[in-house]
């Protein structure tokens, strides 16, 4: 992820030279592309889902203090190479994993196939700088995680980094990893050629993939990143497989849904996303369960589980997919306090789960009370922060049929005014987040 504009990382803001590179051609994509009709099925699929968890997981984990470690000590590359040898997760369980995502109530998993250190935690063939050549625990990561996902009916989508601190062939630098020790030369397309290689791999080895959550662009945003071909080799392989870039940039052709880091679609509360408007694609907002992405040994600033819950349901209110992270430590296991939160949210969304699931964005747009959802004739009122006893909406789209308390079936007093509609809010019961009434509209299902 970007760690530039996230407030745990201004130690960074006086330390870093961005140094100007070379003109290049401007960013290309697939400007023919047309979506397959599997791509097309897979963009509806995803809309669905509304959940899924991300992992952020690699050798930095030994560490304890986040994935962008190489950078913020910083760390020679000589230095970090060293590292491998000390990750053991003995303790490591697909199953587990998939197991707690479905618990969650997530229906897809994100993980870093290859963080900015470069490193893969995938039997790569193209470079020994991976999980099976470089560590005692000698085992292919993704592999055990792609089987699991597969058995347990979890989709598996495949976070790839396009910068790359270790590789020689990045270069010029961009904003970053300056500090490696590397020297100050290299050949680009060499670099993007290896890139390839190794996404190659990763979509003809490990059974069909979701897709691919590209992230690092944004250090070098100028360059030439030969998109048009990687993209097209992604969608060739597997023409299901939804492209993402997080860019903070409005979508290039040949992607297939947007993502907005640590924020919601259409909102710039955290400064990554200023050139980003919402588009038409599918789209997704993805965050920290803490403030770190990758195992943080002293970060306790845990979200709570309402918090986790009510950015679900204002995520699904904007149309988007949540993609919520872990950083598992580096024994294997996803600490505690995630787990815990995890399981909270799953049982709201075992309660809820059809005002989320399967819904899009609702007619009313989202305010400080609440947000609305919508699946068919049915439009799900999601009150979050609420202390009146009557709320007051636009009209709908149909005369509303009925009104009921989702949480019991109960049914709930609405009058048509003109101009709108007024709900009789029922008082919130002790730990409620969320009250969700249900109206029925007019019209069939």
């Amino acid at each position: 992820m970007n760690i530039y504009l996230r407030s745990q990382s201004l130690v960074l803001g006086a330390a870093i030279v961005i140094t100007a590179t070379a003109a290049v051609p401007p960013v290309t994509a697939q400007e023919v592309y047309a979506p397959s009709p599997e791509n097309l099925k897979a963009r509806e699929w995803f809309q669905d889902a509304k959940f899924g968890m991300f992992i952020h997981w690699g050798v930095y984990s030994v560490l304890g203090d986040g994935e962008w470690v190489m950078e913020t000590r910083p760390i020679r590359g000589a230095d970090y190479a060293k590292l491998p040898a000390f990750f053991n997760p003995i303790k490591f369980d697909p199953a587990a994993w998939v197991a707690l995502a479905k618990a969650a109530g997530m229906k897809y998993i994100t993980i870093t196939s290859k963080h900015h250190d470069g490193f893969a935690m995938f039997d790569s063939h193209i470079s020994d700088w991976n999980v099976v050549a470089r560590t005692p625990y000698g085992k292919d990561v993704i592999g055990m995680l792609a089987a699991e996902c597969h058995k347990q009916g979890i989709k598996l989508f495949l976070y790839h980094s396009q910068l790359d601190w270790h590789s020689p062939d990045y270069f010029p630098r961009g904003r970053t990893g300056h500090n490696t020790g590397r020297p100050q030369a290299g050949n680009w397309d060499a670099y993007l050629n290896y890139m390839d290689g190794q996404l190659r791999e990763l979509l003809t080895n490990y059974g069909e993939i979701g897709g691919v959550w590209f992230d690092g662009m944004w250090d070098k945003p100028d360059a030439d990143w030969h998109l048009a071909r990687t993209y097209g080799m992604i969608h060739q392989l597997q023409p299901q497989a939804l492209v993402g870039s997080n860019h903070h940039k409005n979508p290039f052709p040949g992607e297939d849904f947007q993502m907005f880091e640590k924020d919601l679609p259409g909102q710039h509360t955290t400064g990554f996303n200023p050139e980003q408007s919402v588009s038409a694609l599918p789209l997704e907002t993805s965050e920290t369960m803490n403030n770190s992405w990758g195992f943080n040994l002293t970060d306790d600033h845990y979200k709570s589980p309402a918090d986790l819950i009510r950015y679900l349901v204002r995520a699904a209110g904007s149309n988007a997919n949540f993609l919520l992270n872990v950083g598992p430590m580096p024994n294997g296991e996803i600490q505690p306090e995630f787990v815990q939160r995890l399981t909270e949210v799953g049982r709201w969304i075992k309660q809820y789960g059809e005002s989320i699931y399967g819904t899009r964005g609702g007619p009313v747009a989202a305010g400080p009370w609440g947000v609305t959802t919508q699946r068919g004739s049915t439009v799900y009122v999601h009150v979050l922060d609420w202390n009146e006893p009557l709320l007051a909406l636009p009209v709908m789209s149909r005369p509303v049929r009925s009104a009921r308390l989702l949480r019991d079936g109960s049914p709930i007093e609405y009058n048509a005014v003109k101009g709108g509609l007024v709900l009789k809010v029922p008082e919130p019961q002790a730990g409620e987040v969320d009250r969700v009434i249900a109206l029925d509209l007019e019209g069939a299902k």
